[in-house]
């Protein structure tokens, strides 16, 4: 039995006249971490709001099909249960923050609180998770005054101080600059490694290159491709769908054009190296 899987999910929002998930399945399995990619208003969002449970539980709308996580359908999960198997780090990191707290700290502690978890426990989580995402400083700071980029971190120590075994995660790196965006996927990387599963929807193609197990490419509201990292970024195809493929794609896909294809298909800096140190040293 899969961890997770989608059984024929389609789903319509109230008003609208089309489906914006389109008959998609998929199973998924426990401690990966999959990529989400497609070009804007393709459907990733929505299907994140599935995966959390927030469709037809808060986003209302027809809702055709099942998520099952360990073969029970999240509809019938108590919220508090899905609450704690499940976190969410929303692409807009202003919609995250709560507004009711004064201090970072207290606002990273209110979600832990809302679950009961002791007090002593909470500061422990806390202080952890504050180290972990490197903002220390910002722990007394009220977080309405915060910029984009240190909200966005705030919203994403929140969810990780909930310790979920599930993870989806929408743009986490939106407002950040690039040496920010390396330390969150860092970050996500290791919460991987501790056997988080992981949904990641991200435009920088080559950090999925970097981090993704198996890519999901959805357009227009269906699953058009799907499979391991290395076999989907390669696909030309992925560009008449508006998506960037890798740089080190690219490269390889020049090789070939060439005549002097690597002897293994490299979509990261890693295993482009590696290629060229093998044929040149």
């Amino acid at each position: 039995m899969s961890y997770i899987e989608l059984r024929n999910i389609s789903y319509k929002y109230p008003l609208s006249k089309a489906n914006v998930l389109k008959n998609i399945s998929y199973s998924f399995e426990k401690g990966n971490l999959y990529g989400i990619i497609g070009s804007n208003n393709s459907g990733k969002t929505t299907l994140c709001n599935l995966i959390k449970g927030l469709i037809p539980e808060f986003y209302e709308g027809e809702l055709y099909g099942e998520v099952l996580i360990e073969g029970k359908d999240v509809r019938k999960w108590d919220s508090n249960i899905l609450a704690t198997s499940i976190g969410y780090i929303f692409q807009n990191p202003f919609s995250q923050i709560s507004g009711i707290k004064e201090t970072v700290f207290e606002e990273i502690a209110l979600g832990l609180e809302n679950l009961g978890i002791k007090e002593d426990e909470i500061i422990d989580r806390v202080i952890d998770v504050i180290k972990l995402l490197n903002i220390t400083d910002l722990a007394k700071k009220n977080p309405n005054e915060l910029s984009g980029g240190q909200r966005q971190r705030v919203a994403f120590a929140s969810i990780v101080a909930m310790n979920n075994d599930i993870l989806v995660i929408d743009e986490p790196t939106s407002q950040l600059d690039p040496q920010g965006t390396i330390e969150i996927f860092d970050i996500i990387n290791k919460l991987k490694q501790q056997g988080k599963t992981i949904f990641l929807v991200e435009h920088k193609i080559d950090l999925i290159a970097e981090y993704a197990d198996e890519v999901l490419v959805i357009d227009e509201g269906e699953l058009k491709h799907w499979g391991k990292t290395n076999e989907i970024l390669a696909n030309k195809d992925l560009l008449n769908r508006g998506i960037n493929l890798p740089q080190v794609a690219l490269l390889s896909h020049e090789m070939e054009n060439i005549n002097e294809p690597f002897d293994q298909f490299a979509i990261t800096k890693a295993e482009a190296k590696k290629q060229i140190a093998k044929r040149w040293g």
